[in-house]
């Protein structure tokens, strides 16, 4: 796992012809793999420690903002899917991201993130972002050279904004491999369950692997700050690549927050002492309990 510092105002970067340099991807450690068993202990603590930030959260109106990139089939989903399993709708949202609207292609690109925005007390995960604008929409030519390079600078104003508000922001992207991509895109072929995830469009970017590697580069020197460090995370094992990801989230969201269970209300002890013939004591006892 790797966590990206910069810090710096975004400024563009050139390749020197011939010079094939050396990636931050390419420093990873692919071999990381995790056994079922110690899966399984670190997910359910992972999983205890998201319910407490949550009810912390929705007590002191903290926020948060979750970004997951990574290329097809890297296993952004299943990783959603562990944190939402626990924690409750009402206080946390995922928000899957296409392609534009016919009425957001005549708006600024990052309006209809603005209004995703989470509220006081609320967690929102963006299962891809605004970073489209220097990855797919650069690739594939939806944003000019000149818009999706004043991009950077743009998403780390945006936010800046966002963080100066009080939310957190984690942004993690899930690296794999293209022998592990084309296993996983054939093992969604096989499984009638899964062929919805597969498109024309994963088969065809295989062909631009190395272009989007070096708009990865770029955007992670441009957009990783001390408000909003990338974390890059090595997904070739989906067991440890989940617990990475969940491991950083936590660490970010639980950062000088008290997770301790909040007092009983007072008028709900007094209402349970009533209806439920619960004594004071035994409420009492209560406080703190988190199962």
């Amino acid at each position: 796992m790797l966590k990206v510092e910069n810090g710096g105002k975004a400024r563009q970067t050139q390749k020197k012809k011939g010079n094939k340099r050396k990636t931050r991807l390419q420093d990873l450690d692919m071999s990381k793999t995790l056994d079922r068993p110690l899966y399984d202990e670190r997910l359910a603590k992972l999983q205890l420690r998201l319910r407490k930030i949550q009810q912390a959260y929705l007590a002191t109106g903290d926020s948060a903002v979750i970004v997951f990139e990574g290329w097809d089939a890297a296993g952004k989903g299943g990783t959603i899917r562990r944190m939402s399993a626990v924690l409750d709708p009402r206080g946390f949202k995922v928000w899957p991201i296409g392609a534009p609207s016919q009425r957001d292609k005549h708006r600024h690109y990052l309006t209809r993130f603005w209004e995703k925005l989470p509220s006081e007390g609320a967690i929102s995960v963006f299962d891809r972002s605004w970073y489209g604008r220097v990855l797919v929409e650069r690739i594939e030519g939806f944003a000019s050279e000149d818009e999706w390079r004043r991009a950077y600078n743009e998403i780390n104003a945006f936010e800046k904004l966002i963080a100066d508000s009080g939310t957190r922001i984690v942004k993690i992207f899930l690296h794999i491999t293209p022998d592990v991509q084309l296993k996983r895109f054939e093992e969604r072929l096989r499984n009638p369950m899964k062929r919805w995830k597969l498109s024309y469009e994963d088969f065809r970017n295989r062909d631009k692997w190395e272009r989007y590697e070096d708009a990865l580069e770029e955007m992670f020197a441009l957009t990783s700050t001390r408000t909003a460090p990338w974390t890059i995370v090595p997904a070739n094992n989906k067991r440890y690549a989940r617990t990475a990801a969940m491991d950083t989230i936590v660490k970010r969201l639980a950062r000088g927050v008290d997770l301790a269970p909040r007092p009983l209300n007072g008028d709900v002890a007094a209402a349970a002492q009533s209806v439920l013939n619960i004594s004071h004591p035994a409420i009492a006892k209560m406080v703190g309990r988190t199962e």
